[in-house]
């Protein structure tokens, strides 16, 4: 990545999970920045994997945020 921006760049934040607070520029040479950014962070434990929505704010520049997962609720146990 150069040390330069243009106009055409995207200034990208990232929001929640491991990767909240990181900001990325997007070169406009890579095009558009995806809609959806998945990271597996893998480390001695299981693999780990979130995934990043994006929310633009402006033609050059977009907030990810992490996906939040509904949790899974237990059946109702039946009635006899």
């Amino acid at each position: 990545m150069s040390d330069e921006t243009t106009r055409e760049d995207a200034v990208l934040l990232y929001l929640g999970g491991p990767l909240d607070g990181r900001v990325e520029v997007r070169e406009a040479r890579h095009g558009a920045p995806l809609p959806t950014v998945t990271h597996t962070h893998l480390h001695d434990g299981p693999k780990v994997v979130h995934h990043y929505d994006l929310h633009p704010l402006t033609d050059g520049a977009g907030v990810y945020h992490l996906r939040v997962e509904p949790v899974p609720q237990p059946a109702e146990a039946e009635s006899a």
